[in-house]
């Protein structure tokens, strides 16, 4: 028996609707590429390949656009808690288009009992699975593509940056070294 159910994400700051527009329109700013270059170039002067500024940096930028799962998770549990699939299933019928009005964001949860066990996978927006659990591995989490994008798009900038300054980190001892020659000794 498969059901869906439609939540929402509740968000801390502003609303999921703010939220939501954020998330389309993540970009590489000019001032984001500005601090992944120094910390490309701090790192490279240290010899260390994504230091610990740059993995809580990247942290931060990719939290922007994941959904919040323990939220998704909470609500799917408490709702499993229950036992009341078919009262789940008229409560979203009834709440997807205030839902969407009012929030502007939905996550689509089915509960799959066919076959050689049940589980549960949770899909956002775009269609891209987030979530499934499983009742012998419990709960795992699945990068969306959004979160790819903003990991793809902060690694190739941090590479570039650590890569630029190693270069100009040996060219500098390779002039020291040519200029430290006395040809006429």
């Amino acid at each position: 028996m498969d059901i869906t159910v439609i939540t929402k994400s509740h968000q801390t700051k502003g609303t999921a609707a703010g939220k939501s527009a954020a998330r389309k329109g993540w970009k590489l700013s000019d001032s984001l590429r500005e601090k992944i270059t120094e910390y490309a170039r701090e790192d490279a002067a240290q010899n260390v390949y994504m230091g610990k500024r740059f993995l809580a940096l990247r942290k931060s930028e990719v939290a922007k656009v994941a959904p919040n799962r323990a939220m998704l998770m909470g609500k799917i549990s408490q709702a499993m808690s229950t036992g009341n699939i078919a009262d789940m299933k008229q409560i979203r019928e009834a709440d997807e288009r205030w839902l969407r009005i009012l929030f502007g964001e939905t996550y689509e949860a089915k509960f799959q009992s066919e076959g050689t066990g049940s589980a549960i996978h949770v899909y956002d927006g775009n269609g891209d699975e987030i979530l499934t659990y499983t009742a012998g591995v419990g709960w795992h989490e699945k990068e969306s593509k959004a979160e790819t994008n903003v990991h793809g798009a902060l690694k190739a900038a941090y590479y570039n940056a650590f890569r630029t300054a190693r270069q100009e980190m040996n060219a500098s001892v390779g002039m020291k070294a040519q200029g430290g020659f006395d040809a006429r000794a």
